[in-house]
């Protein structure tokens, strides 16, 4: 399965904490999931909105389906870059693509660690589906719009 980013992709950062990872001292696999909410919360924030904002308006936004291609570990304090691009949109759902890379260091060159992506109901909080407001929507479907959109791979 090709797993495709599109512009734009917003980048975040965070380090391995030990607590991250497992018995062989790699970051268990689960984790990864985690750093998908992270780099998806960063972009919101920057793109449109934050996850709070969407929240006090009544909104949630649950993961119905998930997929992550593993490709190398992550270690204990490996700096880790996540790349995060919105790939579909409509006003009920949305996708979100994501590529893990550990950052270079004097040891080591930059290494994609992991692909993937979560798709997204829009439901109310008595679970009920229903539409994106027009002003959460509109500039994310603009983003999806823009004419040779597709980001270059890693």
């Amino acid at each position: 399965m090709k797993l495709e980013m599109r512009e734009p992709v917003h980048r975040s950062f965070c380090r391995v904490l030990y607590g991250d990872t497992d018995a062989a001292g790699v970051v268990y696999y689960g984790n990864y999931l985690r750093y998908f909410e992270s780099g998806r919360s960063e972009f919101m924030r920057d793109q449109v909105c934050s996850y709070r904002e969407i929240e006090e308006r009544g909104l949630v936004l649950p993961v119905i389906a998930c997929h992550a291609r593993y490709k190398a570990p992550a270690r204990y304090d490996d700096l880790l870059a996540i790349d995060t691009s919105l790939t579909e949109i409509t006003r009920v759902r949305c996708r979100f693509s994501y590529r893990i890379i550990r950052t270079a260091t004097r040891q080591q060159p930059e290494q994609s660690l992991v692909k993937g992506y979560t798709e997204h109901a829009v439901i109310n909080r008595h679970g009920k589906l229903t539409k994106l407001p027009a002003d959460i929507y509109q500039p994310l479907r603009e983003m999806l719009e823009q004419p040779d959109n597709l980001a270059a791979p890693p």
